[in-house]
Parts: structure tokens; sequence; C-alpha cells
């Protein structure tokens, strides 16, 4: 198990990725962002996750930018949006993306939210056209590695078969509470690195009583007792906080280990802190 949070998972592809990263979903872009992306690296993070339907990439490069760390010593993840669908549109969207991070790649790139049957009865044609985009500019060594996020089996199922390079990460709505844990053993299974995003779930996770009892037993908050419970499951943790005591804490993670009592405890939690963003109910607003 890891020790550090720039320890890494290793892609498909032998691309190494830190085991946490600094997620900045719901967090405003300009000040704020830039702010927090700083703090995040400054306080030993090296993995930063945005996405374009984030609307904050510009401040995301900002924040790198003023972290003073050397671009070659971080992870930059983010997504591709369903507006963009399709092979010329999502090759636009890379370099659009890139244009507001101000980098010259990233790192890790996703397909937020597949096409589903909902949307379109050619949801496995639309998807597959879309990662043709992908696997463009992977090859041209504008993205280091690609995935996936939001994917269940069948979508999964569907993309790799119609793939020339498979993906290597899926990243899933994950937490106690919420763990889904068939679909990220099935996206391990397949040989894709697991993500969660949303980790510490909400509120009503975080001020769960029975969370925070079993936190107290190690000495920890029930958000690190979260964050523990992601690597534990070999899920890497995406948290997120705009206040530095807390991004800091959120990492401080590798001095306790849940025993297994604990850890079926935390998979069998009744449903708490779900989004309720699933992908079959074609969440064209979700930007998760």
């Amino acid at each position: 198990m890891f020790t550090a949070k720039t320890e890494c998972f290793t892609l498909a592809n032998g691309v190494n990725i830190p085991c946490i990263g600094y997620g900045t979903w719901q967090t405003p872009d300009g000040e704020t962002t830039a702010d927090c992306v700083r703090a995040a690296l400054e306080l030993g993070y090296r993995h930063i996750d945005t996405a374009f339907a984030y609307g904050n990439e510009k401040s995301v490069g900002e924040g790198i930018r003023r972290s003073g760390v050397a671009r070659s010593e971080i992870f930059v993840t983010t997504k591709h949006w369903v507006t963009e669908r399709g092979y010329a549109k999502t090759v636009n969207a890379v370099e659009t993306s890139l244009k507001l991070l101000g980098l010259d790649y990233v790192d890790l790139y996703l397909i937020h939210w597949p096409c589903v049957a909902k949307i379109s009865p050619d949801w496995k044609e639309i998807n597959a056209d879309t990662w043709r985009g992908m696997e463009k500019m992977y090859r041209d060594g504008k993205i280091r590695a690609i995935g996936v996020s939001n994917f269940f089996p069948a979508h999964l199922d569907a993309l790799i078969a119609m793939s020339e390079i498979k993906p290597m990460v899926n990243q899933l709505e994950f937490h106690p509470g919420y763990p889904q844990i068939d679909n990220i053993r099935y996206s391990q299974s397949c040989g894709l690195l697991a993500e969660a995003w949303s980790p510490l779930g909400s509120g009503a996770v975080l001020s769960d009583p029975a969370l925070n009892e079993m936190a107290a037993k190690y000495g920890k908050t029930a958000a690190q007792l979260c964050v523990r419970f992601a690597l534990q499951c070999d899920v890497l943790p995406l948290p997120k906080s705009t206040r530095p005591e807390r991004i800091s804490a959120n990492a401080d993670v590798f001095d306790f280990a849940i025993s297994d009592e604990d850890m079926k405890t935390l998979l069998a939690m009744p449903q708490l802190g779900f989004s309720g963003f699933l992908p079959e109910d074609a969440p064209a607003d979700a930007i998760a």
C-alpha cells in the first residue's frame, strides 16, 4: 500500500499517476480555483483533476503556473464534454482545453459521460467516434493517457470492442454509502484504473454518526477515512476542499489502515450521499 500522496498507480500504458489527486469540481472559476490549485501543489499534491464543464480550466492552469512546480512533475486530468461528441469536435475540444489550461499536453483526458440509448440509438458509434478523436490526440502526443468517466459495464464493453486503444481509466462516483463496487470491480477486471469522484460523498456522508465514530477509532476525520477507504479498494481518490488546512488533511491518510471488518462495514453502508447522476438517465447538465 502507498505511503505518500506522490506515490503512483501505473496505468496500462506504463504512465504513472499519483495515488491521490486534488479535485476541482464545483470550485468557482477565478482566484478561488487558482489559489486552491496553487495551495494543493505547495502542500505536496502532484495530481490535479478538472474538466471543461467545470468552467475553471483557465484558473487551474493559472494555479499551476503560480505554484512554481515544474510542469513535468504535475499530472493534469481534464475531460471531454457531451456537446463535443464526434471525431472532429473531440479533436477541437482537446485543443480548446489545452489553450484554456495554457499547457502543451494533458496527462489524462476522459470522456466525461457516455452517450446512451436515451440520447441516440447510435450511442455505441457516437462514443466510438469520440474515442477515435481522443486516440488521434493521444498518438499526436497531446494526451499521455486516455480514459472514460461514468461508464458502466455495457458502455465499457461497447467502447472496448470498437476501439484500437483500450481505455486506461474509469472515473466513477465512489464513497461510503455509494461505492458501486460492482462497477468498480468490472472496470478493474478490464485493466482500467478506477478513480473516485466525490470520494468524500456529501455533507450527509461526512456527518454520519457511524462513520465519524469509526474514524475517531483511528484518530482520523470522516473525510480521511473516506480517502483511505478508496485507496484500500485500489481506487484513486480525488478529494476536494477550498480550505488549505483541509486540502492538507485530506491526504494525511498514510499512517493508518482500515481493518478488514471495518472495510466490510463501509462497503455495506446503506445508500448515503449519492449525487443522483446516472449515465442511463442522460444527465445533460451533470458535470461531476
